[in-house]
């Protein structure tokens, strides 16, 4: 099966009349069967109704949608067994120890008492809470929470995977650690959706991204792909003397294409046309004797692709001060 997801036309709507929101309005997804699809967008641009929809808790108002080769309006039943889905917030019972609530899940999906407390205590010891696992989940913190929730998705060993923005909330090391499990579900031939707000997130795990902007798709490719569409690499420099930073800028004129820009601390970025680029400027910067702290090629960031697609920027980060 070349693609575990697959979705034409998505069309919802929300109320009647005048005062009706168009949340999707005619949405193509496509994930290929063992990658990870990147779903990136404002807040209220259509992510969490799609992948309601795809998950069998909404229905569509028009189009199709298959997921793991089955159909979600007529096969529904059968597409639960094949996915799990972690949402936007915790839904875990907090009148349950950590280890009660994955044995619960897993009774759920017809384990034996065995093979349920097996698969919980395999799942508590990956999201790093064995030690927590006999407390009740309200004494948890929001981070420990968000680790449980997410394992609780795992339990059945699903093979296709909704990630709707699955790290808001946890510190930087916490997230790090999340995006090392979608790696290994990958690597175990599991296909994921991550909706997102951190653009680097999508960067470091996403295999395609697809944009989506007032319930529109409008933009689909890889992260590299999409990095293209802001126009190409840019050379950045940062000389060691600040005093010749006028001196830069001249070289930075004659390799580039425009205007050379500061971008902070002393540095100097300038779009460039190929990657021949930054020999021409080592060449220039060693007859010129100028030594540098920084040099460096790159595409332009997400956040950069985001912000020329939507004419917005991603939304701040923020955490929880309970998010250990």
């Amino acid at each position: 099966m070349e693609f575990a997801i697959e979705a034409h036309g998505l069309t919802k709507r929300f109320g009647k009349g005048p005062t009706a929101t168009t949340a999707l309005a005619g949405v193509d997804l496509a994930a290929r069967t063992g990658s990870v699809l990147g779903v990136l967008g404002p807040n209220g641009a259509g992510k969490t109704t799609a992948v309601r929809i795809l998950a069998t808790l909404l229905k569509a108002d028009a189009g199709t949608a298959f997921v793991a080769g089955l159909d979600v309006n007529r096969e529904a039943f059968k597409v639960r067994q094949n996915i799990g889905l972690t949402g936007q917030y915790a839904s875990v019972d907090e009148d349950l120890t950590g280890v009660q609530n994955l044995v619960m899940i897993g009774q759920l999906l017809n384990l034996s008492g065995r093979d349920a407390r097996a698969r919980a205590r395999e799942l508590l010891d990956w999201f790093d809470l064995s030690e927590a696992a006999e407390r009740l989940a309200k004494t948890y913190s929001g981070g420990m929470r968000r680790r449980l929730d997410l394992a609780a998705s795992l339990v059945g060993r699903p093979s296709v995977i909704f990630l709707d923005e699955p790290t808001t909330g946890l510190d930087p090391a916490k997230r790090e650690d999340m995006w090392d499990v979608v790696r290994q579900l990958i690597s175990d031939g599991s296909t994921v959706l991550l909706t997102t707000q951190y653009l680097e997130e999508a960067d470091a795990l996403a295999d395609e991204i697809t944009v989506i902007d007032h319930g529109r798709v409008i933009a689909h490719d890889t992260p590299d792909g999409l990095k293209r569409i802001v126009g190409g690499q840019r050379l950045s420099v940062r000389p060691s003397d600040d005093s010749r930073l006028g001196e830069v800028e001249s070289i930075l004129a004659g390799v580039g294409t425009g205007r050379p820009e500061a971008a902070g601390r002393g540095t100097l970025t300038v779009r460039v046309e190929s990657d021949s680029a930054l020999s021409a400027a080592v060449d220039r910067l060693n007859s010129a004797a100028i030594a540098v702290t920084e040099l460096s090629l790159h595409l332009p960031s997400l956040d950069e692709v985001f912000f020329t697609l939507t004419g917005q920027r991603a939304a701040a980060e923020t955490t929880e001060e309970d998010a250990a």
